[in-house]
């Protein structure tokens, strides 16, 4: 456990080993560890996002691992001026987080939108007294979100949503984050308010753990534009929801280059190569045996085996969500449930919060 109190954005190195350890640990002994994860619900989930983070999730939950996942509907309005859809979009991400395999009912793995949890945003302010504004300036996560989101006026919200963001994982004293190299800055942030508060309030019985970043192995996956990363915003994505023959017309449409032989080189061919990735993730088969398959066979080849290979592999989520948009009601008391927990774990914290801050009545 790291010692000083400074905010420090250049440790992969060290982070990436102490990842390697936990993840070692989580295996032996899963019930030690709380996670907590999320989205924000700026649409329907994605398959960037199920090979990138639900996989993971899902396989957190069958280890035995306790799981959080928090649906962070306040933080829309950070960069978004559309509030409209924020609560069908919910709907949306639980269906599509339990079509993927998360099972709330198994009391292990709760969902839940953190606006409807008063004790987990009643923690900003406290912690916003442990951190300055010159290191919220300086985090480089979210200067890139600033410069992505092209607003000409930066709330506030943009800025301390790091704040927030910390306040999400330490209500129910999450112990592990799973977070991509990009991410890391914003934990650190979590890491650093834990220390200080236990530091300032709580030196005797600490309140708060320093949560550990569990790194992601899994490969970014680029839009079917093959230039940026796959997003929804981006329109280059293909939702889990979306139909066969949906799934069709986007991967036709999907670009690559003009050379007929297909190879895998990510750095020289990155529209190919994501392709390849992709039914590589769908059918386990190593992306260059792939591409030796289909040799001088082209594109048009290429886009028909993961076509094939992506629909054949998504056939049981899809059947699943079908399943469960047709009971909108069981949705909605998972989310019931998962926030009923969320607010006694949190109810738990903040009495204690209040407690070390000398602030209980």
């Amino acid at each position: 456990m790291e010692t000083s109190d400074r905010l420090n954005y250049n440790t992969f190195e060290a982070t990436a080993e102490r990842s390697k350890k936990l993840e070692e640990d989580l295996v032996r002994n899963p019930s030690k560890y709380r996670v907590l994860t999320g989205d924000r619900p700026t649409g329907r989930l994605h398959i960037g996002h199920l090979f990138g983070s639900l996989q993971n999730r899902v396989r957190l939950q069958e280890l035995g691992v306790q799981t959080y996942i928090v649906i962070a509907d306040y933080q829309v309005l950070t960069d978004r001026d559309a509030f409209e859809s924020i609560a069908e979009n919910i709907l949306q991400i639980t269906m599509d987080c339990m079509a993927a395999g998360l099972r709330p009912e198994g009391g292990n793995t709760f969902i839940f939108p953190h606006s409807h949890v008063p004790e987990l945003n009643q923690l900003l302010l406290p912690f916003l007294t442990l951190v300055t504004m010159a290191e919220l300036d300086r985090n480089p996560t979210v200067k890139e979100e600033i410069q992505a989101a092209g607003q000409k006026r930066i709330n506030a919200g943009m800025y301390t949503y790091p704040v927030h963001q910390a306040a999400d994982i330490l209500f129910c004293k999450g112990n592990v984050v799973p977070v991509g190299k990009d991410q890391l800055p914003h934990l650190e942030i979590t890491r650093v308010i834990a220390r200080r508060f236990n530091d300032r309030f709580a030196a005797k019985k600490p309140v708060f753990p320093e949560p550990q970043p569990l790194l992601s192995n899994a490969p970014i996956i680029l839009g079917l534009d093959g230039s940026q990363k796959m997003s929804k915003s981006r329109n280059n994505a293909i939702m889990l929801s979306a139909t066969e023959e949906e799934t069709a017309s986007l991967i036709k449409k999907a670009k690559t280059d003009a050379d007929r032989v297909i190879t895998y080189d990510p750095a020289k061919r990155p529209e190919v190569s994501n392709l390849l990735l992709l039914i590589s993730l769908c059918t386990g088969e190593p992306p260059e045996t792939i591409a030796e398959k289909i040799g001088d066979g082209g594109s048009g080849r290429l886009k028909s085996i993961l076509t094939e290979a992506l629909n054949y592999f998504l056939k049981p989520l899809r059947q699943r969500r079908r399943e469960l948009e047709s009971d909108l009601g069981y949705i909605r008391k998972v989310l019931r449930s998962g926030i009923e927990q969320a607010q006694k774990a949190g109810a738990e914290t903040l009495n204690e919060v209040r407690e070390a801050m000398n602030m209980k009545i």
